[in-house]
Order: C-alpha cells, then sequence, then structure tokens
C-alpha cells in the first residue's frame, strides 16, 4: 500500500516503486492474500459465501467458485461448516474460514497478521500446518508477523527484529521441535523482546 522511504521492492520480479497506485492495486489484487487476526468475515453472509467472495467480485463462473470453494473447504478441514453464518462459528473455524478466503484465488504471497493470536493450541496448530502446506504444495510465500515462537517455528526462515531493525535471521535446518528450541533461546538472549 505504501512505497518504501528508501530502495525498491521487487514482488514476482516487478518493481513496485515504478508503478502508480491503480497498477500496484491490480498486482496486489492479483498476487497477494491477507489473513488478519480478527477474521474479517461479513457477518451476514455464510462461511460458503465469504470464502467465495473473492472470485464473485472478479467475475469467475458459479462453477469454478464451487469447485475451489469446497477444495479450501477440505484444505481447511472446513466442508461441513460452509452453510454456517460467522457467529456459528469458533474461532478456529472462523480464523481457517479467512484463510481460506484470502487463498482462493491462489495468490504468490499470503500477508499474515498474528493469525493465530485469539486461537487455542489445536485451532493454531491446525491453521499453520495448512499455510505450511500451502507453501510447501503451492508454492506460495507466507509473510507471518508474529510474537510467538510456536507460531514462528512453522516458518523456513525467522526474522527476529530488534529496535526495527533485523537483528538476526533463523534458518530451519532441522525438525521442527529443535527450530522452535533455537528460537526460543534467541528470544532469551535478546531479553525476551
Amino acid at each position: 500500500l505504501d512505497l518504501p522511504t528508501e530502495g525498491r521492492v521487487f514482488v514476482d520480479g516487478v518493481d513496485l516503486t515504478k508503478l502508480d497506485a491503480a497498477q500496484r492495486a491490480m498486482l496486489r489484487r492479483r498476487l497477494s492474500g491477507y489473513v488478519f487476526q480478527d477474521y474479517n468475515l461479513l457477518d451476514n453472509m455464510t462461511l460458503m459465501d465469504n470464502i467465495a467472495l473473492p472470485l464473485s467480485l472478479s467475475n469467475e463462473k458459479a462453477k469454478n467458485i464451487q469447485q475451489r470453494v469446497q477444495e479450501m473447504a477440505g484444505l481447511f478441514h472446513l466442508e461441513g461448516h460452509l452453510k454456517k453464518y460467522p457467529h456459528q462459528l469458533s474461532g478456529g473455524q472462523k480464523q481457517r474460514g479467512a484463510a481460506a478466503h484470502a487463498l482462493i484465488r491462489n495468490p504468490r504471497i499470503v500477508f499474515a497478521d498474528e493469525p493465530t493470536g485469539a486461537l487455542d493450541s489445536k485451532s493454531s496448530r491446525e491453521l499453520l500446518c495448512s499455510l505450511k502446506e500451502i507453501n510447501e504444495e503451492r508454492n506460495a510465500t507466507i509473510l507471518m508477523v508474529t510474537h510467538d515462537a510456536f507460531s514462528a517455528s512453522y516458518a523456513r526462515k525467522v526474522f527476529m527484529l530488534k529496535d526495527g531493525e533485523i537483528f538476526t535471521t533463523l534458518h530451519a535446518d532441522a525438525e521442527r521441535s529443535v527450530f522452535y528450541e533455537r528460537i526460543l533461546q534467541l528470544l532469551a538472549s535478546m531479553g525476551g523482546d
């Protein structure tokens, strides 16, 4: 949304600093998806309609929309909840629905802002496993901001920030549980910040 104060940003080989606002909006719509901490589902629509909305707005054919919704529902274990409204869903179901909504267009990059912040441990694990699967099987980049070491341990690479700058980078070169311990140790050495 904002241009950098210095340097250049490339997404899928395109220099964003060379595009005007309309071109950036088109690129954003085509290449990116967003998963927010607070679900951002529309209360007056069923989960099925919430998930389908990005494709409906793009004038996709109904048959394609139905097929994609079913595929996403399967990926996020929501098959039995598609006719429910958000107020009828648990927090984990809402967040998985929000992720399905964000990923239905097969974005190249997914921005996730504390996606497990309001979830219990079981729901967090389910969502993180689904995001990991999207990354591995569909080659989508997941850019997740989190303060949670457990969530970060599902990543391939973790950038630790301190005072607004990259402090260090960790690469997942071992089992997730070992990587989790490395993240915790680094956080402890930074003072838990």
